[in-house]
């Protein structure tokens, strides 16, 4: 069972065909977001995601997109919109996980972040911005 209060073990399909496994993930601040290309404020988000994955990437954060979405939707999104940070297939069940983790109304997009323990540090329902990005980032850069 997933405990809502740390990373789960997870290998998902990345878009190029590999397995991406949480286990990689481990010993770094994590931010896990669930989101999906027919969700707007989800599109509304990447950009700033992006933006926080370049800034911080060098500091020891990690970003993972976890697409609640197919497989030819997200190339085509990401084909437009490119980002920097690994993007895995969750599929729609990608939902049903994020409730596992704490996303008690199953909406998107939805954010967790994890300290480099695997402990839950912040959740957050709804579009993340750049403010909200940098309050998170103050406690570890």
């Amino acid at each position: 069972t997933l405990s809502p209060a740390t990373l789960p073990a997870l290998a998902l399909p990345a878009l190029d065909g590999t397995q991406l496994a949480s286990s990689a993930l481990a010993g770094k601040v994590t931010l896990v977001e669930f989101w999906a290309t027919w969700c707007p404020p989800c599109v509304a988000e990447m950009p700033a995601l992006d933006r926080f994955h370049r800034e911080h990437g060098a500091k020891g954060w990690q970003v993972l997109g976890l697409a609640a979405d197919n497989a030819g939707a997200v190339r085509k999104f990401l084909a437009v919109t490119p980002v920097g940070f690994a993007i895995a297939l969750a599929g729609f069940e990608g939902i049903d996980l994020s409730r596992r983790l704490g996303n008690a109304s199953g909406g998107l997009p939805f954010t967790v972040v994890y300290g480099s323990a695997g402990n839950v540090l912040h959740r957050h329902i709804g579009e993340a911005k750049d403010e909200q990005l940098a309050l998170w980032a103050k406690g570890f850069s």
